[in-house]
């Protein structure tokens, strides 16, 4: 195969499974590692694709760009609500204690909790602290700190000391990207330290997040696959990408 028949085959992969790893690529084309980082790079600078760390995902994928929540909030709401209603069976018994951080995908399970159990509820979201305020059996936990206008979630070196000295049975956080390669990413640097935080002080740590952040990475790393102990996401999610999830140690849950 000439080069550039291998390049036009490499973008065609990376367009059909979303992700491709380079040392996957040297085994499918039989080349060393060193030509596939050549010919992903030629790729890049030809717009085709965008490298990420490991491998390349489509050009489309990568962003820097943070949604505000209210349009989050008007996006795939019916994949959400089948989250957060399959996420019920994740919550802890009577008198458990959760955490629950920002993002509509974890909004919409505020939302949706039940009333007739007791539960200690620690959020740094204020949407979201708003909706339980009087929630029946809710002992409600806000965290303070800077509230970021495009999160409505207060961050900032006040929140995560105060995470600091918190244990709670499950912590319920959203993300805005996700491979099995690279793990769980956020726009916001203050933000992943809040979720980091979140990960540290939660006996199970459960994502919800719907499928249009498979495959996505952004600025900043918040967690590994190893991090995580449950992803919820709905049926739209492409097969390949939770058998790699799958296969990286996360129970995946589909809606």
């Amino acid at each position: 195969m000439y080069a550039e028949e291998r390049q036009q085959t490499i973008a065609g992969l990376v367009a059909d499974r979303g992700r491709v790893s380079v040392t996957a690529l040297a085994e499918e084309f039989g080349v060393t590692t060193e030509t596939v980082r050549r010919d992903l790079a030629l790729l890049e600078r030809a717009g085709m694709l965008r490298r990420v760390h490991g491998g390349a995902v489509p050009a489309g994928a990568l962003t820097y760009v943070e949604t505000a929540l209210g349009e989050r909030h008007g996006t795939r709401s019916e994949q959400k609500r089948k989250i957060a209603a399959t996420a019920l069976d994740l919550l802890p018994g009577s008198d458990g204690s959760l955490l629950l951080d920002g993002g509509s995908s974890v909004a919409a399970l505020a939302e949706v909790l039940p009333g007739d159990r007791r539960l200690l509820i620690a959020t740094h979201s204020v949407p979201i602290a708003a909706r339980l305020a009087a929630a029946p059996g809710v002992d409600l936990h806000v965290l303070g700190g800077r509230v970021r206008g495009i999160t409505q979630c207060a961050v900032g070196e006040r929140t995560v000391a105060t995470l600091a000295d918190l244990r709670v049975d499950v912590a319920f956080l959203g993300t805005n990207g996700i491979t099995a390669e690279h793990g769980f990413t956020t726009p916001d640097e203050a933000e992943a330290a809040v979720k980091r935080a979140m990960i540290r002080a939660g006996q199970k740590v459960v994502v919800l997040a719907d499928s249009s952040k498979l495959g996505r990475e952004h600025l900043v790393r918040f967690a590994t696959s190893a991090d995580v102990d449950v992803l919820v996401t709905d049926a739209e999610a492409a097969p390949a990408d939770l058998a790699r999830l799958e296969d990286a140690g996360i129970e995946v849950v589909v809606a």
